[in-house]
């Protein structure tokens, strides 16, 4: 499918489905102009995907892989059916540009730029099935590649993807930090009792001069480090 300057392979991203497996698809943009094409990946459900890359420059005749990784599901969706689609856009940019002088600004509206937009819808392939079913263009919209001109908007059910899912496994820090607070109390709570039974230890052996035994005292002691230990950790 050509997007003005950009030519973009395949119509459709399909994506092979079994039920906790992650799945990958390519894309493949072609540069067909003789200027510097700039493109930026954006997709309606970008907790799903993660695109590499998802930005970048294409030069002049020539081509650039796209890898979309879709994150494994505990289930299949209803008639293995997909609501979600990706919106590329591209913009010529000035010669020699690389993939850090593509910014957000890049793509704002200002009157005359042109921006190019390409979408295409995502398909589950069964494993147990060689191809997936067609399925006819939603009534009232518009093709799926198209210009943006004079700061027409780009649809805002489109969010760019990030290239990695690192940032999407990590902790709520606001649940972390409560965690460490409990944690950091109970320590506290249990050191305050292990003192307590020492000193009261020590008296009673200053007023029996049977004592008790050292290895005791030695127990004690190493559980004390231990909890100090722990304590300085959280």
């Amino acid at each position: 499918m050509a997007s003005g300057s950009l030519e973009i392979q395949p119509s459709e991203l399909s994506f092979p489905f079994e039920v906790k497996k992650q799945s990958t698809c390519t894309m493949q943009f072609t540069n067909k102009s003789d200027q510097f094409m700039a493109f930026k990946v954006k997709t309606t459900n970008p907790k799903q995907y993660c695109v590499r890359p998802n930005i970048g420059i294409v030069q002049p005749g020539s081509t650039c892989d796209v890898t979309v990784t879709m994150q494994a599901q505990k289930e299949a969706p209803l008639d293995m059916h997909c609501k979600d689609k990706f919106l590329i856009q591209s913009v010529v940019t000035k010669d020699g540009s690389t993939t850090k002088d593509v910014t957000a600004e890049l793509f704002s509206k200002e009157p005359g730029k042109v921006i190019e937009e390409c979408k295409l819808r995502v398909v589950y392939v069964p494993t147990n099935h060689p191809s997936p079913v067609s399925e006819e263009p939603e009534e009232g919209t518009s093709p799926r590649s198209s210009n943006v001109e004079n700061g027409n908007r780009t649809p805002a059910m489109f969010d760019s993807v990030s290239n990695s899912f690192d940032e999407r496994s990590k902790e709520d820090p606001k649940v972390r930090i409560i965690k460490l607070t409990e944690e950091r109390t109970y320590v506290l709570q249990q050191n305050e009792k292990l003192r307590q039974e020492l000193e009261l230890l020590r008296k009673k052996r200053t007023k029996s001069s049977s004592g008790f035994s050292f290895k005791f005292l030695l127990v004690v002691g190493l559980l004390g480090a231990l909890v100090g230990y722990i304590i300085r950790r959280t």
